[in-house]
């Protein structure tokens, strides 16, 4: 916020936090009706400020460039006048999903008279830790405002611009719905030492969810004393089953890979029965161009001239027009290489055997687990969640795509008639 000097990073994330408490006691008891109107102001403002919101972003690039990031990280940090819209329409999405906040989750009644409901209720205070797409930013406010949390957003230096920029049209949606913007807060200052402020923030921020590269998750993972909800990183897998359709299978793998090289759900390894490498792998790589292949020694035997694979490859999320390709004897061997190398994110396979499908989404232990699809699909927008907050590759309170839902928590309200418990 302009009026706290970010000197002193500890002080200056705890009345970041302080204000962001009292917001959130307010989006609390909020109506569905004031929390859409905030969420549907502040996507209007994002298209008024278009301009604004290029002319920063324009700078977090030329940075980047300067810097001497990669194309997939350009990618991932350019905003155009499609994005924004894009961006906009996910918040107004957002708007039209059901409040999750008061849902009855379930009801029982006791003999003794209680009447116990288990209801959902906001998380409170999130503490947001992104790096280079600055649509997070947006997508977060909407899902947490809709949610009734209030949200402290770092993003990366990378797009400290853009940020700004985007915050101020939603910022401007909570004053239009008569809601605190204080709701929505970003850290303005580039000093690592307010993510570890953040991260020891125990009783101020309720929960800590990063969304960015391994060594930011890996950071957030060993130091966080605040409760966390992350994902280390998005090592897909996509394998062609000897069933597959192959022109089908080419397609979608081509999409899983290359459609956006920078996401989490990019395809980044390949696994291919051998019964059928041979006819795939040449249709593939004609489909894929430019990329990258590292093989083993089938896959090189099969396309002489691609680049062998190490074992650092089968373990890499590249985020880059790079793949692994492995040949493997059949499905269980498949099942075993992909449950060894994946990250948990999510893995798909291709083939018109049903049998065999519902062999490896049944033993393939990832948040997400396809069939026939891109693995791109990974996404809460594609769910039907309107947007998400990031992909969650634990097991506890929340998995796959964070949408509203697994941004509330609950309690129990139960209620009596006086009843007194026996000695």
């Amino acid at each position: 916020m302009a009026d706290i000097e970010p000197t002193n990073p500890v002080t200056y994330v705890d009345e970041l936090a302080r204000r962001a408490r009292r917001a959130a006691a307010r989006l609390a008891t909020a109506t569905t009706q004031e929390k859409n109107d905030a969420i549907r102001k502040g996507a209007d403002a994002l298209i008024e400020r278009n301009d604004a919101i290029l002319r920063a972003n324009a700078r977090d690039v030329e940075n980047a460039r300067a810097a001497g990031k990669n194309a997939a990280f350009i990618d991932r940090l350019a905003l155009d006048k499609d994005r924004i819209e894009a961006m906009a329409d996910g918040m107004r999405t957002v708007a039209q999903l059901d409040d999750p906040v008061g849902r009855n989750l379930a009801t029982f009644d006791r003999p003794n008279g209680l009447r116990i409901e288990r209801v959902a209720v906001p998380i409170g205070v999130i503490g947001m830790i992104y790096e280079s797409r600055p649509n997070v930013g947006a997508d977060a406010s909407a899902l947490c405002l809709k949610s009734g949390n209030a949200v402290i957003l770092r993003g990366g230096s990378d797009s400290q611009n853009s940020a700004r920029e985007i915050n101020a049209a939603i910022a401007e949606g909570l004053s239009g719905a008569g809601l605190p913007k204080e709701a929505v807060q970003v850290i303005g200052t580039t000093d690592r030492a307010a993510v570890g402020a953040m991260l020891e923030a125990v009783g101020k921020i309720d929960l800590i969810i990063p969304r960015g590269g391994k060594s930011l998750v890996e950071r957030v993972r060993d130091q966080a004393k605040v409760p966390t909800l992350l994902h280390l990183d998005g090592n897909c897998h996509s394998y062609v089953h000897a069933d597959a359709d192959l022109e089908k299978a080419a397609d979608v793998v081509q999409n899983a890979k290359q459609r956006r090289l920078g996401v989490c759900g990019a395809t980044e390894s390949l696994v291919v029965d051998r019964s059928v490498a041979a006819e795939f792998l040449p249709m593939l790589q004609g489909k894929l161009g430019d990329c990258e292949l590292r093989g083993d020694e089938d896959a090189m035997r099969i396309l002489p001239g691609i680049t062998a694979a190490t074992e650092a490859d089968w373990d890499t999320e590249y985020l880059d027009n790079i793949l692994s390709v492995k040949v493997v004897g059949g499905l269980d061997e498949a099942i075993d290489f992909v449950s060894e190398h994946h990250s948990g994110h999510t893995d798909a396979i291709l083939t018109e055997n049903m049998a065999a499908a519902h062999q490896f989404m049944t033993r393939v232990d990832s948040a997400v687990v396809m069939h026939n699809a891109s693995t791109q699909f990974s996404d809460g927008g594609e769910f039907g969640m309107g947007a998400e907050i990031g992909i969650a590759t634990g097991k506890m309170h929340a998995r796959g795509p964070v949408g509203l839902e697994q941004l509330c928590s609950f309690h129990y309200r139960v209620h009596g008639e006086g009843q007194t418990r026996p000695a």
